[in-house]
């Protein structure tokens, strides 16, 4: 019991370091633009991240609790280790302000520590049932063809913006930094819809391998408390990727914040819907990279890009790596 309260602990740390990255990506253009002051936006993000799950259901939390098939027995150890490296992960990117993918850690985590455990067959492989990801390649769909969306529904939604009110005069602005409380509003809840549910999976694996719960089905204290732990991490470490987002990939101008949440909350939620574990950071940083596209190419920072593309190419295999070396220790007291 104190162990599997321990592995619910690392989960909902992981959680906590999710909200240092993705969390403070829905709030990253509401701040940059001047549309809202830094505890307003933390209290819109904790309210929506919150219902995000409660509402749209757990089909990510789903697919996410079904990556690793192992016997109950290893279930646990396999999972502390996975968590483990994940949350490792997450804090070595938060410290270099770099936008990495909590849902590449994750699944890397998972990867690594099910086959040292279980070999290749404890990992299920998946793809896709219909338009539903399923196992690890699904998971790969998702990760991969999100970003892509991200970036062409804002360069589009850009320029669309840019002509219908290109005789628009200055005042207009007050009324779009008006109009981003609504789409950082959806933006928080497409992230704790898709983001707060992959705690919640691994959170739930743990409850039904260990006997508390007969099917798997998340509790409604798994939501709240995955939810919770993703606000509290934008509150308290989210403002470096907050700077990375709003300034260091392009400077956005409060249309740009309008443009960015809009397309960003759209894929997010899409994907929420249909089982897809995707990454907000992904998301929103290619939506900003979209945008700025579309505007002024030369003055995105691309270096920062190129960083941020680094990181995200090497955060599955550093966390596969960084779990392999925590299952020994998970095993030992589990």
């Amino acid at each position: 019991m104190l162990v599997l309260a321990l592995a619910i602990g690392v989960a909902l740390l992981f959680a906590l370091t999710n909200g240092f990255h993705d969390s403070a990506n829905a709030i990253a253009a509401l701040v940059a633009t001047g549309a809202a002051r830094p505890l307003s936006a933390v209290i819109l993000a904790a309210t929506f991240n919150i219902l995000g799950p409660l509402l749209v259901g757990t089909a990510v939390a789903n697919t996410v609790g079904g990556i690793v098939q192992l016997p109950n027995d290893q279930v646990l150890a396999a999972v502390g280790a996975a968590l483990t490296g994940a949350v490792a992960w997450n804090m070595i990117t938060w410290w270099r302000g770099l936008p990495s993918s909590s849902s590449h850690a994750l699944v890397g985590g998972l990867v690594g520590a099910g086959v040292l455990t279980g070999g290749l067959d404890a990992i299920n492989w998946g793809g896709l049932d219909g338009i539903h990801p399923v196992g690890v390649f699904g998971v790969f769909i998702a990760l991969a063809v999100s970003p892509v969306l991200g970036f062409t529904g804002a360069f589009v939604l850009d320029r669309l913006a840019v002509l219908s009110l290109r005789r628009a005069r200055r005042r207009v602005n007050s009324t779009i930094r008006r109009s981003e409380w609504g789409t950082a509003a959806a933006l928080s809840f497409s992230h704790g819809a898709n983001d707060g549910e992959k705690a919640m999976g691994v959170i739930t694996l743990l409850l039904v391998a260990t006997g508390h719960l007969p099917t798997f089905a998340v509790p409604l204290w798994v939501k709240l408390a995955a939810a919770g732990a993703l606000t509290i991490g934008t509150a308290f470490g989210g403002w470096r990727i907050v700077r990375t987002i709003g300034r260091g990939i392009y400077r956005l101008r409060p249309l740009d914040g309008l443009v960015s949440q809009s397309s960003s909350a759209a894929v997010i939620l899409g994907a929420a819907v249909v089982g897809g574990p995707v990454s907000t950071t992904h998301v929103v940083a290619s939506s900003v990279v979209g945008l700025g596209t579309a505007q002024r190419s030369h003055h995105v920072h691309w270096a920062v890009v190129k960083e941020m593309g680094l990181a995200w190419l090497i955060t599955l295999p550093a966390a596969a790596a960084l779990a392999a070396l925590a299952l020994p220790l998970w095993r030992f007291i589990a």
